[in-house]
């Protein structure tokens, strides 16, 4: 994550950014800075940065926020990709990049809000610039048994199979499918990112770092509410589409285990501790890496202690 010492609010133009751990309240905190930019006559719109968010299909599972929630401030790159379709971080830093370009041009704020943090790494920082993947190879490694790619991954490129979850079957054919096509592991393409924008936008970060215990609550509250407000009805309408399984939207947390309920694998009781507990587990792993990646000068704060007139003053008073 970019390094970049707290820029001059005036001599650059502005970018926001609300992070932190799923339930944290992020949501609420863009629409209030959108308001209270608003109240001072300066136009704001908050820009999506999360990887289930971006896909129309997952509208409850995702906790997208609805009109009611954005309550008029606009809302962008929220459910703009078909779940048929993968997004990768690349296609959402462009996408990002574009839009911010598009509201900085007529002089609005952007407020990035999510918690994907290589989201944010590859828009602040670039990513590294490796050669597209010969599609042979990557048809050939889409086929192969997770078991099969990742044992060839371990003798082909043993640092990257070290570094992965042996059933991180995303992760594990995009680590083979570049050591194939380009003849060097992973690695090696590290360490000259491109692209970044970090250097370019004053950038006005708040990280929510919320009591743990409270945030584990607030994950089985949600996932309990969200099998009332349509989540059920959400995993049937992919399963009809007959999706391949190991595309992101099937693998959004939710919707394996509320398809194992609905195929009969499990009963109610153990699909909803087991979509509590993978919700409580991204949680701390969202957790984690938010407090140990973002530069120091990054504001941390409790989400019930996040004075936004405080921790965006330049922004609002600039």
């Amino acid at each position: 994550m970019s390094t970049h010492s707290s820029p001059d609010i005036g001599a650059k133009p502005p970018l926001a950014l609300i992070a932190g751990p799923t339930a944290s309240g992020k949501t609420d905190l863009a629409v209030n800075l959108a308001l209270a930019l608003k109240a001072r006559g300066k136009e704001a719109a908050v820009i999506n940065c999360d990887s289930a968010q971006v896909y129309r299909d997952l509208q409850v599972l995702s906790a997208r926020p609805d009109a009611e929630e954005m309550r008029g401030v606009p809302h962008h790159l929220f459910g703009d990709w078909d779940g048929a379709t993968a997004c990768s971080t690349a296609e959402w830093s462009n996408a990002a990049k574009a839009q911010i370009t598009r509201l900085h041009a007529k002089g609005a704020v952007p407020i990035l809000v999510g918690g994907t943090g290589l989201y944010m790494r590859t828009l602040l920082d670039g990513i590294s610039p490796i050669p597209p993947i010969d599609p042979d190879i990557r048809a050939e490694i889409r086929a192969m048994e997770q078991s099969d790619a990742r044992a060839a991954l371990e003798i082909e490129d043993p640092a990257s199979a070290a570094r992965l979850a042996p059933a991180d079957t995303t992760r594990t054919g995009r680590a083979l499918e570049v050591v194939r096509s380009t003849g060097k592991p992973m690695a090696s393409w590290h360490g000259n990112p491109v692209g970044g924008i970090g250097d370019e936008v004053a950038l006005s970060p708040l990280i929510l770092v919320p009591d743990r215990e409270q945030l584990y609550a607030r994950c089985d509250l949600r996932f309990e509410k969200m099998l009332d407000y349509g989540a059920v009805e959400e995993v049937q309408v992919l399963l009809a589409r007959n999706l391949n399984p190991e595309l992101p939207v099937m693998r959004a947390i939710g919707v394996r285990e509320i398809a194992a309920w609905l195929e009969g694998r499990v009963e109610r009781d153990e699909m909803i501790q087991s979509g509590q507990m993978s919700t409580r587990q991204y949680a701390k792993r969202q957790y984690t890496w938010f407090r140990n990646q973002p530069p120091e000068w990054w504001t941390r704060a409790q989400p019930e202690n996040a004075n936004l007139e405080t921790i965006f003053e330049r922004l609002l008073h600039n």
